[in-house]
């Protein structure tokens, strides 16, 4: 638990679209805990400053997203293996006035498997479109549960060799033009590009040409169904979309902070649903 508890934030730039101060101010509420949590506009020159001050400000810690998460893997005294194999922090808490890092996203993405898609991590060949850094937290928590066959698949064929050069065995490296062969005998299919988000509808890969077993899931969550998991529906395959690993990475924090590990319950997800048809 942090030094400091009742007050937490996320920090980004920009960050008024964050839906984190509802999550986390739901799991206050329901559990009576007379605590804050904010969203804090920071600026990228003023980041490693705003770090340096959390203790000063009153703060127990708070979660960092885009574009902060690499600044606060430098800023920290100590990281957790996570962040360390990943290569960003998106978590920050106090320990006897030394500020340690964490990364909760592969967590949160085997999490809303686990809740979801019980025994994916049966399903064999993994096949992940993208290669940044939430592709390189699905290949951390994959590998955490013993997948030995992990395709990344990027436009730049670069990038993808990078993330096979960090992890190691069991990681290749391909462009798009050879998915339908990759998607073939594949039992798990992950979305981390923006392709399918709103104003960018596209399809990033086709689901057809993957086998009945496989489960396909995305990581991007407005809209709650993007057109791969749409298309994947009409295939007949299991989806899973992507607000439970949002809801699950948050958890761990609020533990830090706040000394209770929060459930992820119905109401929740539903309050999380009700305010992305508000605002999307």
């Amino acid at each position: 638990m942090a030094d400091t508890a009742g007050r937490a934030f996320v920090c980004g730039h920009p960050i008024a679209h964050s839906r984190s101060p509802l999550i986390h101010g739901y799991w206050l509420r329901h559990y009576n805990i007379a605590g804050s949590y904010e969203a804090v506009d920071i600026a990228p020159e003023a980041f490693a400053r705003f770090a340096a001050t959390l203790g000063e400000n009153g703060y127990a810690g708070g979660n960092v997203t885009i574009p902060h998460k690499e600044a606060a893997f430098a800023a920290v005294a100590r990281r957790d293996a996570a962040a360390d194999m990943i290569g960003a922090v998106n978590t920050l808490w106090l320990e006897e006035g030394v500020l340690v890092g964490g990364n909760t996203d592969a967590l949160g993405f085997a999490a809303n498997l686990d809740e979801h898609a019980a025994g994916w991590q049966q399903a064999g060949p993994a096949v992940i479109l993208g290669a940044g850094g939430a592709a390189r937290a699905v290949i951390h928590a994959l590998k955490q549960r013993g997948f030995a066959d992990i395709r990344v698949v990027n436009r730049t064929l670069a990038r993808a060799a990078e993330l096979a050069d960090r992890f190691g065995a069991g990681i290749t490296a391909h462009e798009p033009a050879v998915l339908p062969d990759l998607l073939a005998d594949a039992g798990l299919l992950v979305n981390t590009t923006s392709l399918g988000m709103h104003g960018n509808e596209k399809l990033p890969a086709d689901p057809t040409h993957l086998p009945d077993h496989a489960i396909v899931t995305d990581i991007v969550y407005v809209p709650l169904e993007t057109p791969l998991l749409a298309a994947a529906r009409r295939r007949g395959l299991k989806t899973v979309d992507g607000l439970g690993m949002l809801l699950h990475q948050a958890a761990p924090g609020f533990a830090k902070w706040f000394g209770v590990m929060p459930d992820v319950t119905p109401d929740l997800r539903a309050l999380v649903i009700a305010d992305m048809e508000r605002r999307p």
